[in-house]
């Protein structure tokens, strides 16, 4: 039995696929490896699982690809569930290249549903969603019942288009799926375009970090191995219908504790041992002022429950950064 992991050079999938090989799985790695952040940080990622080729396989290919992602399936019929998460990730970048996230984010879900339901074996897909399917919703905290109409960004709008994509297809070929709207993941070998690296780089080096919206936000910052847990326990748990027919469920995956990003800034200060020179600038389209995920339903159905809180984590980020670059 094996499980195909998509984005497996990325952050999350790089360290699910750990958690996975750990626990004697054989995993399946796609990824196509793009340019949107640092290829060496992703190649890196990969560096980490080569002594572990006997049970990981890495494929270079793009999920889009309506004939590649199809043939490698049929080559690996012992593939039983997956873990999609490869996207092109990134709310702002949506708004100077939108194609991209069409082509990855709405195709490259078709087209690994598409593959998966061709399996001989296969029982379960989970999928990467996010909790800005939430857009301006401002009901705290978000939860998995609240209406997600009104996306604010076309990164939203285009995870949202998996949502219901999944919906369909558990529809029509009762096909189990289990889609987790994660909230702003964090730790180490996380991606240079998010907060805690970026604020941590440019703190590090002197340089001046983006504040935005004057600092009036809050977030609900998940660590990275909190968020793999979840991962895994939602693959072992194969969804029952919700709906008589349709075997497909939605859960938040967040720390359900929102963080000012104010005391998030001051917590990585405190890590870098360095006050950060900041620029304080209005918001942003396409952001969100608050997110805060409510999770008592993946606490009561995958026994979700998140550890580590931003003075934990953000200081292991931070050590990570000094060792990764040499700092």
């Amino acid at each position: 039995m094996a499980v195909l992991v998509t984005g497996a050079a990325g952050f999350i999938g790089s360290t699910l696929i750990h958690a996975l090989l750990d626990r004697g799985e054989r995993v399946v790695g796609v990824d196509n490896l793009n340019d949107y952040y640092d290829v060496n940080l992703k190649k890196a990622r990969l560096k980490r699982l080569e002594d572990r080729e006997s049970d990981f396989s890495f494929h270079k290919l793009d999920i889009s690809d309506r004939e590649a992602l199809p043939t490698l399936c049929e080559a690996n019929p012992d593939i039983t569930g997956a873990v999609h998460l490869a996207a092109q990730a990134g709310v702002r970048y949506s708004l100077t290249n939108p194609f991209a996230y069409i082509e990855a984010n709405s195709m490259g879900h078709l087209v690994v549903m598409e593959a998966c339901r061709r399996l001989p074996n296969f029982q379960h897909l989970v999928y990467a969603s996010s909790s800005s399917v939430y857009g301006g919703n401002t009901k705290m905290p978000f939860s998995v019942e609240d209406p997600v109409d009104n996306p604010v960004s076309l990164y939203a709008a285009t995870k949202r288009s998996c949502e219901l994509m999944s919906d369909c297809y558990a529809h029509l070929y009762r096909m189990p799926m289990t889609g987790l709207r994660f909230f702003t993941v964090y730790g180490p070998w996380g991606r240079p375009d998010m907060a805690a690296y970026l604020f941590t780089k440019a703190i590090l080096e002197g340089k001046p970090i983006d504040v935005f919206n004057n600092g009036e936000m809050r977030r609900d910052f998940t660590y990275i191995d909190d968020i793999v847990s979840g991962v895994i326990s939602a693959l072992d748990r194969v969804p029952v219908a919700p709906v008589p027919g349709r075997p497909h469920k939605v859960y938040n995956l967040g720390n359900n504790n929102t963080e000012t990003l104010m005391d998030y800034i001051g917590v990585i200060e405190e890590a870098c041992g360095r006050e950060a020179i900041k620029n304080f600038r209005e918001m942003q389209p396409g952001d969100v002022k608050e997110t805060y995920a409510d999770i008592d339903i993946s606490q009561k159905e995958l026994g979700f429950e998140p550890k580590v809180k931003i003075r934990e984590g953000l200081p292991r980020f931070v050590q990570w950064y000094r060792e990764y670059h040499k700092v």
